[in-house]
């Protein structure tokens, strides 16, 4: 019987304030989204900064007659300087292998990587390409001592890092993931604002109803509850909606990307969409629960 009258208000309160109700869920369906949209950012930067960690390399190149860098003189590496200096790389300090890169293979990766731009494949030879050396790093965020050691080296004509590449895109990545979340927080705030207002107007057309029921002996939690149930459903209905927007921007942002970069960075999985999910629907019907409670607490007088 009390639960037939409870949901017999709740279905009065949301049917009085269709309005504000479609309101809450439309705010809590973006606030959760975007929220889990920040969440799955952050989840995709941290596998591809994993994808990538085993992947840094340092490359040096050596200087060939066609070099125009300043450190060569126009003289092309020995093979007894090519010799020492790799034994002076296999030497130093968090170096983890060293491999060797000559003209051809370095053709070929050149035309691999500009496919699209064939005019600059046809202009560019095999004898413009440089020879290098490939190090492997022990630990790629301390790249930076082997660097210095290395530059300057005879025969080098310069060096370069794979991190240091990367690293502006990192950047770029975790602002993007950013300001999805602080979109994300306000909102959530917004959300609250509304179901609070809800909550609110609520009680106050059924103030004669709530008086009632104080009269008769009903605790505070039985006369709050429909209230809180209205927040609560609307809560959600809102999330489904933000775990329907999750789905369809996995298939068509973070699926896209991934067919985009191909086998150069790791697959957002579908178990971090369930999960981000599950986070973004609990934390809109806490969110609409403790919105419901503090506007009753202040609101509620009978």
């Amino acid at each position: 019987m009390r639960a037939n009258f409870i949901f017999s208000e709740v279905w009065i309160g949301l049917r009085r304030n269709l309005t504000m109700t479609i309101a809450v869920v439309i705010t809590v369906a973006v606030g959760m989204a975007m929220l889990g949209v920040g969440l799955m950012t952050n989840a995709q930067v941290s596998l591809m900064k994993t994808f990538w960690h085993d992947k840094v390399e340092i490359s040096v190149f050596l200087c060939n007659r066609a070099t125009a860098m300043p450190a060569c003189e126009g003289k092309a590496i020995s093979a007894t300087q090519k010799k020492t200096l790799e034994e002076f790389i296999r030497g130093t300090q968090g170096v983890k292998d060293v491999y060797w890169e000559d003209q051809k293979t370095a053709y070929e990766n050149f035309k691999q990587a500009y496919a699209s731009n064939q005019a600059l494949v046809n202009a560019t030879k095999m004898e413009d390409m440089p020879e290098s050396f490939r190090i492997k790093v022990a630990d790629p965020d301390n790249y930076s001592a082997i660097v210095q050691a290395v530059k300057g080296q005879p025969g080098v004509s310069n060096v370069t890092d794979h991190k240091e590449l990367l690293g502006p895109f990192f950047e770029m990545l975790d602002k993007l993931a950013f300001a999805a979340l602080t979109a994300a927080i306000i909102l959530v705030l917004a959300a609250a604002l509304l179901i609070g207002n809800t909550v609110r107007l609520s009680a106050f057309n059924r103030r004669r109803e709530t008086g009632i029921m104080r009269l008769v002996g009903a605790s505070n939690l039985y006369i709050q509850l429909p209230f809180v149930m209205e927040g609560v459903i609307a809560g959600l209905i809102g999330g489904v909606f933000a775990a329907i927007m999750l789905i369809v921007t996995k298939v068509f942002l973070f699926d896209e990307l991934g067919k985009y970069l191909g086998g150069a960075t790791a697959q957002l999985g579908w178990d971090t969409v369930a999960q981000a999910i599950t986070y973004t629907m609990i934390i809109g019907v806490v969110i609409c629960v403790l919105a419901s409670f503090v506007t009753l607490r202040r609101y509620l007088r009978v």
